[in-house]
């Protein structure tokens, strides 16, 4: 019986290859780095960015948070899949696939799970930026069902790794931000921050 993961994968792959155009954008965008890249040059700015001191320590609050969400959620994904291993779409279904064919667990989506656990651990501190990325992670994971390598639940269980990640991520920075305010003083004393 095709269940309603199966049945909403065929209808959203089902529209690739009948333009070009989109088929071209959504490949890019599916692609293992791209949206991974993006969000890490995003970190990158926010972490020089402000011109008051406070913003500047807010933003790099942000990064540490991001950066200590993304880890966790990697080591929560490799776990994941030390257990539990789903076939991707390809294997069992007859999809458009525009992509290489991954060998790995399809769930949880490991790109998606990074890039939302960046996400939302920025949006707990910038709401702007952390939309932004949120609305490029979302693109990263429909464009992965898109080209045929992730079924959509794949998708949602790699935002939820990441959402829980990220508020986990958020209360390890304040539980430990005494240590975190040391570190961050350090690295101003070495042009790090």
């Amino acid at each position: 019986m095709i269940t309603f993961d199966q049945n909403l994968f065929l209808w959203i792959n089902g529209l690739a290859g009948k333009f070009p155009p989109a088929d071209w954008l959504l490949r890019g965008i599916a692609n293992d780095y791209l949206a991974i890249v993006s969000a890490s040059l995003v970190l990158l700015v926010l972490w020089l960015w402000g011109s008051q001191a406070g913003q500047r320590e807010k933003n790099q609050k942000a990064v540490v948070t991001a950066a200590l969400s993304l880890g966790i959620s990697q080591g929560f994904v490799n776990l994941s899949n030390s257990f539990f291993v789903r076939t991707r779409p390809f294997s069992e279904l007859d999809a458009n696939v525009l992509f290489y064919q991954p060998t790995d667990s399809s769930f949880p989506s490991n790109s998606a799970a990074i890039v939302f656990a960046v996400a939302f651990a920025i949006l707990l501190f910038n709401r702007r930026v952390g939309i932004y990325l949120l609305i490029l992670a979302c693109l990263h994971g429909f464009s992965r069902i898109y080209v045929g390598i992730h079924y959509p639940l794949d998708i949602v269980g790699g935002a939820a790794f990441g959402g829980f990640t990220a508020l986990l991520s958020y209360g390890m920075i304040r539980l430990g931000a005494p240590l975190l305010a040391y570190l961050m003083a350090l690295a101003r004393k070495l042009y790090l921050a």
